[in-house]
């Protein structure tokens, strides 16, 4: 956890920074949402941790002194229970399925866009208003290098990804004289239960033992021949919510171990 308090302070983060203000994160309830709740709470923001998972949202709650929601994201109706308030959103909830488009499931796919695209539209049309009428607010994407580039075998993620950039940039644009920033934060593959689930799908995807995934499948394009940690991620986060980034809008901060240098 010291490595992680030093990520966030390098990051123009610390105790205070984000003091008074509210932070809604989805899919908080491990990986990079924990993170990011954990480096935001650590900066001073109370946190909404959003997560379908009942006993995950309410351990990271717990952990960083905020408030649990257990929704899930897939259904309009339970988007529009979330608080509006937030100064601050992270849309980083998500899912990932693995197959040629040729045997995608259809209805897996309909379920990756309301998720990674449709949920986070709904959390900005209720938060935007409080955000504008305040005067400050910073909304985080989380997307992925795949919002930049695409793989085989992933058409509902890199679908999903390159649509929430779409969002992220038309929101700038739009908040932009209100004191609000859209960015979106792009990582490469992040040391995350959803990455470590993908293993055996990915193998049988490509026809090669799940051992070999990682090197000959998930980083093979990266430069940086290593998973990024969670806490990476979330000191980009608060650095995007922090001091200094005011005229940073609309843009990607990628995180990428030089996967789109080549």
């Amino acid at each position: 956890m010291d490595e992680a308090n030093d990520a966030v302070r390098a990051a123009g983060g610390g105790p205070g920074v984000l003091a008074g203000r509210t932070a809604l994160v989805t899919g908080a309830g491990s990986g990079i949402g924990r993170a990011c709740a954990e480096a935001l709470a650590r900066s001073g923001a109370r946190v909404e941790v959003v997560d379908i998972d009942t006993a995950a949202a309410r351990r990271t709650a717990a952990d960083v002194g905020g408030r649990a929601h257990v929704v899930d994201l897939a259904d309009p109706a339970a988007v529009a229970t979330l608080p509006a308030e937030a100064d601050i959103v992270v849309n980083n909830a998500g899912l990932q399925h693995v197959a040629p488009v040729t045997e995608f499931d259809p209805e897996v796919f309909a379920r990756m866009q309301r998720i990674m695209v449709e949920a986070p539209f709904r959390i900005l049309h209720r938060t935007l208003p409080g955000m504008y009428a305040r005067g400050w607010g910073r909304v985080v994407n989380i997307s992925s290098v795949h919002g930049l580039r695409a793989s085989p075998f992933k058409s509902a993620y890199v679908t999903a990804k390159h649509a929430l950039e779409g969002l992220s940039k038309t929101v700038a644009l739009e908040a932009a004289p209100h004191g609000v920033t859209s960015n979106c934060v792009n990582p490469g593959y992040v040391r995350t239960p959803l990455v470590q689930r993908q293993l055996g799908q990915q193998a049988a995807a490509h026809g090669i033992p799940e051992e070999e995934v990682l090197h000959r499948v998930l980083l093979e394009r990266s430069a940086v021949k290593r998973l990024i940690e969670p806490e990476e991620v979330a000191a980009a986060v608060v650095w995007l919510c922090g001091p200094g980034s005011d005229s940073v809008t609309g843009t990607d901060l990628v995180l990428d171990g030089g996967w789109t240098a080549h």
